[in-house]
């Protein structure tokens, strides 16, 4: 295989066959293919775009240029789930030891903030010691033994994707739903899933805002794999409102402790939770039906068994052993806690998600930079959903900030992010639709 032939049939539309995809993966991986040649192949791809065999093939050669993990000594289904990202989206935290509580493995694999979205991994780390990258072995421990575990990706596992996406941030070839597409699953197949569901958020907190351009993605990451082996579904939901009441790394934590212990009945967030929860438990087999699935995730809260699970997992990967019982005596407060009220009478109507999560960011919860360290301590919580009725003076959020300063800019730019008004809101479902091929 010649590369620059490869680039030019792509780049000519033409439909490259599986043998050429995965010699040109072996290159880009090995580094023997050079970026400028791995460049013009995803500005090809951009412009010219994949069929789905194309993509399984690109999705599957990536995977193997890696460590594929087995889990044939877990006689579990072996299930997680991934989602595109929003604000105050900390349903990982939960699900996991909820779905392991129901009987499932889940290993997954997760990231850092990525522009205004909050990072599962950034999360973790406000807890004292816990081990983002623990060895293999711990890892399969912390699965076998407390059901789950979240880390982060290592070294082994698909380093094609490392480098092409690398080479895609700085080539605006990154908006590109095949590369989008591969990149996604090759690091999800690599850890060895049998099933796999997918949240695919949408509004003006996603990085796809529209339902069309969303369920195009949706369609094309439960099509390939489901064409990889794996059985997948996904979930459209709606991030046009921070999805927790809480949008910061340890606020985050806490309230996932606090979801665990059931005081967040009733919210979208319960509803979200809950809804992948049951899909998981279908998808992998394990429940009938949806119905059966949400019954099993609801009696894993009640009976606590989905909190013990987290608090083990914590523990096994470095973290306090007595977490689960004094949160508050190892999450960092922040020193200034201000209450952001309502300038006026009505009704919370709208805000912009995305500038909730960019306020974050200012207040230091996030990175500018790669690597750039952030405050774990700051952010908001208390956030009412929209549609809440308040008076003049009432509290709507409250603002963590590092800084008497930053407090008072985080509060004047909330009271503008959220409006008020007199009507009140019409019903907005959470769940938008679901995609199954």
């Amino acid at each position: 295989m010649i590369p620059q032939e490869v680039i030019r049939r792509k780049r000519n539309g033409e439909v490259l066959d599986r043998a050429d995809i995965a010699t040109f993966v072996r290159g880009l991986a090995d580094g023997s293919i050079s970026e400028g040649q791995v460049a013009a192949f995803a500005m090809a791809v951009w412009f010219s775009g994949m069929s789905l065999d194309e993509t399984v093939a690109l999705t599957l050669a990536m995977r193997d240029s890696g460590d594929v993990l087995s889990w044939a000594d877990i006689d579990r289904p072996i299930a997680d789930k991934h989602s595109t990202g929003g604000v105050g989206d900390n349903v990982s935290l939960m699900l996991a030891p909820i779905a392991a509580a129901c009987g499932l493995a889940v290993p997954m694999i997760s990231g850092r903030g990525l522009g205004h979205t909050g990072g599962t991994l950034d999360k973790l780390e406000s807890i004292p010691g816990y081990d983002i990258k623990p060895s293999a072995t711990l890892f399969r421990q912390t699965v076998r033994e407390a059901g789950c575990a979240i880390i982060g990706q290592t070294a082994d596992l698909a380093p094609a994707d490392r480098r092409l996406y690398a080479i895609r941030d700085v080539t605006a070839t990154v908006d590109s739903v095949p590369l989008i597409t591969a990149s996604i699953l090759s690091k999800k197949l690599a850890a060895g899933l049998q099933s796999l569901v997918l949240d695919v958020k949408i509004g003006n907190g996603a990085f796809m805002v529209g339902q069309e351009e969303a369920e195009t993605l949706a369609r094309s990451l439960v099509g390939v794999a489901n064409g990889a082996g794996v059985k997948t579904t996904a979930l459209i939901t709606d991030m046009n409102e921070p999805l927790a009441d809480a949008a910061g790394n340890v606020l985050e934590i806490e309230n996932c402790i606090a979801f665990l212990r059931g005081e967040k009945a009733g919210t979208r967030l319960e509803t979200v939770v809950m809804s992948f929860a049951a899909e998981m438990l279908m998808t992998s087999g394990f429940a009938a039906n949806l119905t059966e699935g949400a019954d099993l995730a609801r009696r894993a809260l009640q009976t606590g068994v989905a909190l013990d699970n987290l608090g083990r997992m914590i523990q096994m990967l470095g973290g306090p052993v007595d977490f689960m019982e004094r949160p508050q005596a190892y999450l960092v407060k922040a020193p200034v806690v201000l209450a952001i009220e309502a300038p006026q009478d009505g009704f919370l109507q709208s805000c912009n998600a995305r500038d909730v999560g960019m306020e974050v960011i200012a207040l230091g919860g996030g990175r500018t930079r790669p690597n750039e360290p952030i405050d774990h301590r700051v952010g908001f919580s208390s956030l009412k959903p929209l549609g809440t009725k308040l008076e003049k003076g009432e509290p709507f959020a409250f603002v963590h900030a590092a800084s008497e300063d930053q407090a008072l800019k985080a509060r004047a730019r909330l009271q503008e992010i959220y409006t008020i008004g007199e009507e009140t809101l019409p019903e907005h479902p959470v769940i938008v639709s679901k995609i199954t091929e």
